[in-house]
């Protein structure tokens, strides 16, 4: 059986700095498996890490470790075992979904605003509501600060909030992340088998939703109009919407431990579904 030789090399470059194999296993159940009911047979999982170069043995060592924590449920029917997602992790699962697949900033170049917090429990409200830390004794953030705490609006030339969004928010590491991201993916064309090609959305969306979960959702004018992120966002949709025909093909035929897998949703509407942003 042929292989797809771009996705070698692409797994081969994924590959220098693996990820944890249990959490690749949770992207592949929170993007793939829970629309599809949230069950996966535990044969059909090795297929796939085996495509991604994980073994047996450490497979079943994450999936171990992943149910001792309460993120998968283990179960048997005769000889045949699945692992099904805790409705703890689906809620988380469905939490952080709306982050991977929605936008990756706000609507509206909102001002900044700092606050000065002056106990513990202050910094902490402030950390809960999105303040980010911009020198001592002093946070930054795109609303007001909550409560009984001294802030003061921080207005003025785009230019300037630009630049200490930048200083308080990883924007600027994001970027170069975002385009090692573009680099990497964007070489992937061509096509193979129907497990190649979920191999290669899982190696796609797993990439991105690190990169997602990491971004701050600061207002579209706090970024700089060329910010890789948003290219990245458009990568990951087109690569995605490509090969979401064949990677359900390949879910099509698997099992979730007591029958084949149901049909899910176009997996494309959690994106189509989101404000799009500058794309």
């Amino acid at each position: 059986m042929s292989r797809w030789a771009e996705l070698d090399a692409v797994q081969a470059a994924w590959s220098t700095a693996p990820p944890r194999t249990g959490s690749v296993i949770s992207t592949i159940y929170g993007d793939a498996i829970l629309p599809r009911g949230g069950s996966l047979a535990a044969a059909d999982l090795l297929v796939l890490m085996r495509r991604l170069g994980a073994s047996e043995g450490v497979v079943r060592t994450a999936l171990h470790r992943l149910a001792q924590d309460g993120v998968l449920v283990a179960r048997r029917s005769g000889r045949t075992s699945a692992y099904s997602l805790s409705e703890r992790s689906r809620a988380e699962f469905d939490r952080a979904g709306a982050l991977i697949y929605g936008p990756l900033d706000r609507a509206g170049d909102d001002p900044l605003h700092l606050a000065f917090p002056a106990t513990p429990e202050d910094r902490a409200a402030l950390e809960a509501a999105g303040f980010a830390a911009l020198a001592p004794g002093v946070m930054v953030g795109t609303a007001p600060a909550p409560g009984p705490i001294l802030w003061l609006r921080a207005d003025g030339p785009l230019a300037h909030r630009r630049s200490l969004a930048a200083r308080a928010w990883p924007v600027d590491g994001l970027a170069e992340d975002y385009r090692q991201f573009m680099e990497l993916f964007s070489a992937l064309t061509g096509a193979g088998t129907p497990l190649d090609t979920m191999a290669a959305r899982t190696m796609l969306l797993h990439s991105y939703r690190r990169l997602a979960l990491r971004t701050p959702r600061l207002p579209a004018g706090l970024l700089a109009d060329d910010w890789p992120g948003h290219s990245a966002r458009r990568l990951c949709i087109e690569l995605y919407a490509r090969w979401a025909p064949g990677s359900e093909a390949w879910l099509d035929q698997t099992q979730n431990g007591s029958g084949p897998l149901p049909r899910g949703p176009d997996p494309l509407q959690r994106f189509s579904a989101a404000r799009s942003g500058p794309v």
